[in-house]
């Protein structure tokens, strides 16, 4: 199996990164960190990581100093569960999962999940079966349904549900076979611009590599949030922008709303679309989480954005990739391990009956620094070479590449990290939600500290426009 380092510099290089780079870089700590049969320790520092080395080289483009970049493996690891140790004045999360979300059994004898937080798409299960969104009532409709043929309903009826596949019942539906055809981190030019200067401006908290960038944050729940919230530790000016009425998970919110501003801007409206177009023109960075037919009747393609604000960083995330018969599918990070393998595999490994899942969100979280980190890439392709860049992830790619990194033998005889090892970890931060407890940025720069110059506030905090230029 690939070492750590390895792993990282396939990443690196395969976006165009200097492999002489890589000699910057310090990898700490040793497999395995948390119970699981798949690499998630190694994945957690390799991705981190790939972010902290864009950021420096983007600082050496910008001041001419080298730094180095540290990533220790239980830090990384620890992050990529950041949701878990947050505490909001004291207070640990909430449950995490709405009263229906999860497995059930169906007539045919195999498992589907459920993902039912937000209310629409409990609304839309509940339809199909004609059923209570009570957990006995929809075990015992979904008992009269065979397992493909409900996922099929549901997503059709505008639920987001996924079968549980083995890895070889995966590997040989049609969408498997296009997803491995997409690289990990896609990097494309869609257009012609001029090479933009970097800003002379210092940002919050001093100069950092991404001070004084513009990042349009329109994305919910982990990964993406969670890509512009590394970009924001690194000085970039983000405003996530949401709807008045768009459901939202609040823990979520909170833990990756740190170092952002939060603006409401109602997008179904033409002036809000305007709102949004004036603040693209302005931007360098556009990253967003909405399924490409959804944001292209906005008027926020990547080719409409290129138009816009001609040198933008347009960065698409997806749950199935941009090719195949799933490319438009909704999902989650809890569905994709579902229909990918993962949670098969998992349960075989660890000798239980029915799914397991992975003990993170490891495909929402490498998918997250994966966004970032193609995002810092493709931005310093622009500072060289000019153009417009469209940078696309999804959560199944990421999956795959998790998947193909090799399994741990022994993953399933270590205990779970306990409080005395994370406590190191977390910092105190103030926010507007009342005191914060949280996990530190991973990547440790030796000139450019990471850190989180603004605090989590309620979504609509802030006037949809960017901090003045001095």
């Amino acid at each position: 199996m690939q070492t750590p380092r390895e792993i990282l510099a396939d990443i690196w290089t395969s976006a165009g990164g200097e492999p002489s780079a890589l000699d910057a870089v310090t990898l700490d700590g040793e497999e395995p960190q948390l119970p699981s049969s798949f690499r998630v320790a190694a994945a957690a520092q390799a991705s981190i990581a790939a972010t902290g080395l864009a950021a420096a080289q983007i600082w050496q483009m910008r001041s001419g100093q080298a730094q180095g970049v540290a990533v220790d493996m239980r830090h990384a690891v620890v992050e990529c569960r950041s949701e878990r140790y947050l505490r909001v004045d004291g207070r640990p999360p909430p449950p995490a999962w709405d009263a229906i979300a999860g497995i059930y059994k169906t007539r045919d004898a195999r498992f589907v999940r459920l993902h039912t937080n937000f209310s629409h798409h409990r609304d839309a299960v509940c339809k199909v079966l004609n059923c209570k969104p009570e957990r006995d009532d929809v075990q015992a409709a979904l008992l009269q349904w065979d397992a493909e043929a409900f996922e099929t309903a549901a997503y059709a009826a505008g639920g987001v549900v996924a079968m549980m596949r083995s890895r070889e019942q995966w590997l040989a539906h049609p969408h498997a076979k296009a997803l491995a055809e997409q690289p990990l981190v896609s990097i494309e030019k869609i257009g012609d611009a001029a090479p933009k200067s970097w800003p002379t401006r210092i940002g919050p908290g001093g100069d950092r590599p991404l001070a004084g960038l513009r990042v349009l944050d329109l994305s919910r729940v982990i990964a993406g949030p969670v890509a512009c919230r590394t970009l924001a530790a690194h000085g970039a000016d983000v405003l996530l922008i949401s709807g008045p009425d768009l459901p939202f998970i609040p823990w979520l919110t909170i833990d990756t709303g740190r170092g952002k501003l939060t603006s409401f801007v109602e997008l179904r409206s033409e002036q809000g679309r305007q709102v949004l177009r004036d603040l693209l023109a302005d931007a360098d960075i556009f990253s967003q989480g909405y399924r490409p037919q959804s944001i292209a009747a906005l008027g926020f393609s990547p080719e409409d954005a290129a138009k816009i604000n001609p040198g933008i960083v347009y960065v698409s995330l997806s749950a199935y990739g941009h090719a195949g018969p799933w490319a438009g599918r909704r999902g989650f990070d809890s569905l994709v391990q579902t229909a990918t393998g993962f949670n098969h595999a998992e349960g075989v490994a660890a000798g239980v009956e029915g799914p397991k899942e992975l003990p993170a969100q490891m495909l929402d979280h490498a998918t997250g620094y994966l966004m970032a980190f193609g995002a810092m890439m493709a931005k310093a392709r622009q500072a060289r070479e000019g153009g417009s860049w469209h940078v696309r992830v999804s959560l199944a790619r990421t999956g795959q590449w998790l998947w193909n990194l090799g399994r741990v033998a022994d993953g399933f005889g270590i205990e779970d990290l306990k409080g005395d090892a994370v406590t190191p970890l977390i910092e105190d931060l103030p926010s507007g939600f009342g005191p914060l407890r949280s996990v530190r940025h991973a990547a440790m720069l030796s000139k450019t500290p990471a850190f989180w110059a603004r605090p989590a506030m309620p979504l609509g905090s802030h006037p949809p426009q960017w901090p003045a230029r001095p």
